[in-house]
């Protein structure tokens, strides 16, 4: 596209609506390391969360007053970025978001009853926008380092010692930037597995 339209996503509202809506998104994400919404949004808070990220690495009065602008949680959501979020991300170059494509979470809706009508609504099938999770990488709620400590789990109990080819290349991903990341990987891992053991023996008690 020509000009400057093709820059970002307008997300079918106006200026200021836009930006009242990434504030709200991006303060929730850095609130619980975590947000589900449509693909369209979360690309377009990923790159306000990656900006407000570097804006907390340089941690300087200027990237401060900037933040305090943004965020609708200023006094709880600051000082985790220019604290934990800075300490986190001092290594890394970049990429400190991540965004997944899961499927809509709702479906159907339901057809609109004349006033007074008590009889169940019926659902209908409804075009829901493609939905997605956006979450903060190497943190607690990292989707990629659950699901790899998953697949080594099962791998070794299948009682290959050596991840295939692709499950160590996600190990790398996972553990390369993240703070102690191995020893957190493992301890992962032995925690499922604690967890499997635990629930096979309670079916062998029933």
């Amino acid at each position: 596209m020509a000009g400057g339209a093709g820059k970002y996503r307008h997300l079918s509202r106006k200026s200021s609506h836009r930006q009242a809506l990434l504030r709200n998104l991006v303060t929730s994400l850095f609130e619980n390391e975590s947000i589900t919404t449509t693909w369209a949004k979360a690309k377009e808070t990923q790159r306000l969360a990656d900006k407000l990220i570097t804006l907390g690495k340089k941690n300087t009065e200027a990237s401060r007053r900037r933040a305090l602008e943004i965020f609708y949680k200023p006094h709880q959501i600051v000082p985790k970025l220019f604290g934990e979020l800075r300490e986190r991300y001092a290594t890394r170059p970049g990429g400190y978001t991540r965004v997944l494509r899961i499927e809509p979470r709702n479906q159907f809706e339901f057809y609109k009853k004349p006033r007074g009508d008590k009889s169940p609504r019926d659902p209908k099938p409804v075009d829901q926008a493609e939905s997605a999770i956006l979450e903060l990488v190497d943190g607690p709620k990292d989707v990629r380092f659950a699901m790899t400590a998953r697949a080594v789990a099962r791998q070794r109990e299948k009682g290959l010692q050596t991840p295939n080819q692709l499950t160590m290349l996600n190990v790398g991903k996972v553990t390369r930037f993240r703070k102690d990341g191995v020893e957190e990987l493992e301890d992962a891992i032995k925690e499922l597995s604690i967890k499997k053991e635990h629930g096979r023996g309670n079916e062998v008690e029933r």
